[in-house]
């Protein structure tokens, strides 16, 4: 079903569609601004796959290639032959940019072009450059960093599905985070054959967001996957976006027409998904376009979404403009235009309530980016570690069945 909106046109145009590398992406001002290390004797690549720490490249013109011994980035268990596309390198990163890397979201992520030495042995990647787009999530331990899932996407599926999973608060907060990445959110509601009432499920998607088109499509019955063919030219970028278990692999396995993604079906007690993408990867269409498949997001962070929320909830900004006093709290405040909409009807309280939702996740997030906050999350892991070694060293190793940290004492994980 189409939405209001049209298909937005291409982020930049490729040099050549048909041509080795412009097929990926490759544009003129990529070209410019890889100059300098071209001159270095650096060739350009893009990543692929990336696997828990491990990372597959394309390299344009390189020769069919599947792993080279002894590269010392991709573990057989991680990454093997088969994983590989012809004209894929596993590389490695090299020591000075793993020294330089100032956090997670400075590593290479899935879609990211990089400056790769090219060795008969493997290949090391020395530089990313610059993004024009990202998503990120908070990387795995205490301390609150990026870490980067995709990159130089055009085009960002927002997928949700028409089963018991639908969600339109879900929906809120991708568009969110699609607003803020850079990407263009296009709403792909899935298993349209299990909706009773379609027309009702993407209106309420479609008032989410105006100036976003939303589409119903069954993988399954392959119905409606024609209207997602204008987001699909040769050299564009996509990336789908869902929790478990709406369909994202599946959807991907229409699209190539055969099944190269494994899909499991929801659970039947709650109709929620179980992970079946493990791994982030980037997929070439038949067409040409590319899709990067993530895993399943279970939850849905804010994590650098501050620019994106009034974009989605633009009618509320637009109100809170127009309050008598700038830091008005739309709850009983003189001359509030948020809480004269509640009374008169142009504005729903759900919709206030999300918005409020999302605001207090974006400031304590914020609070916990904050320097001191970062500094006393790391001085309270030493503090921890500290303990741990004090208490071995005076003999007493052996602290009995059951004993765990105290719930007083936070630490980072590893």
């Amino acid at each position: 079903m189409q939405g209001r909106a049209t298909p937005p046109a291409s982020m930049e145009t490729p040099v050549d569609p048909n041509a080795s590398f412009e097929r990926y992406g490759w544009t003129p001002s990529l070209e410019t601004t890889f100059r300098p290390y071209r001159d270095a004797g650096l060739q350009p690549g893009r990543v692929t796959i990336v696997n828990r720490g491990s990372w597959a490249v394309r390299l344009a013109g390189a020769d069919p290639v599947a792993g080279g011994p002894d590269t010392g980035c991709l573990d057989a268990s991680d990454l093997d032959a088969a994983d590989l596309d012809a004209a894929d390198l596993d590389a490695a990163l090299s020591g000075r940019f793993r020294h330089e890397a100032s956090a997670p979201d400075a590593f290479p992520a899935v879609g990211d072009w990089v400056a790769l030495e090219v060795r008969p042995d493997g290949a090391t990647i020395h530089a990313v450059l610059p993004r024009t787009s990202r998503f990120a999530r908070k990387a795995p331990g205490k301390v609150p960093d990026d870490q980067v899932v995709a990159a130089n996407v055009d085009t960002v599926f927002l997928v949700n599905g028409l089963d018991r999973d639908f969600s339109p608060r879900r929906l809120e907060r991708y568009l969110a985070l699609a607003r803020a990445s850079g990407a263009d959110p296009v709403i792909v509601l899935t298993k349209a054959d299990l909706c009773d009432d379609l027309p009702g499920r993407c209106a309420v998607a479609g008032a989410l967001d105006p100036d976003v088109a939303v589409h119903a499509v069954s993988a399954l019955a392959r119905t409606g996957l024609e209207a997602l063919e204008p987001y699909l030219p040769p050299g564009r970028t996509v990336a789908l976006l869902g929790s478990s278990g709406v369909g994202k692999s599946t959807l991907i396995n229409a699209l190539l027409g055969y099944e190269r993604q494994a899909v499991r079906e929801v659970r039947s007690g709650d109709g929620r998904g179980r992970h079946t993408t493990m791994r982030r990867e980037l997929i070439e269409l038949p067409g040409g376009a590319l899709v990067i498949d993530t895993p399943g997001l279970r939850e849905v962070g804010l994590w650098e979404a501050e620019g994106g929320v009034d974009d989605v909830f633009a009618e509320v900004a637009e109100l809170a403009r127009s309050c008598r006093f700038g830091d008005c709290r739309h709850e009983d405040e003189p001359g509030c235009a948020v809480a004269l909409a509640l009374r008169d009807g142009t504005l729903t309280s759900a919709r206030l309530g999300s918005y409020r939702k999302l605001l207090r996740e974006l400031a304590a997030l914020e609070q916990r980016r904050s320097p001191g906050s970062r500094a006393e999350e790391r001085r309270r892991g030493r503090s921890y570690r500290q303990r741990t070694k004090e208490i071995q060293a005076a003999g007493k190793g052996n602290l009995g069945p059951g004993w765990r940290p105290s719930r007083s004492v936070d630490h980072e994980e590893d």
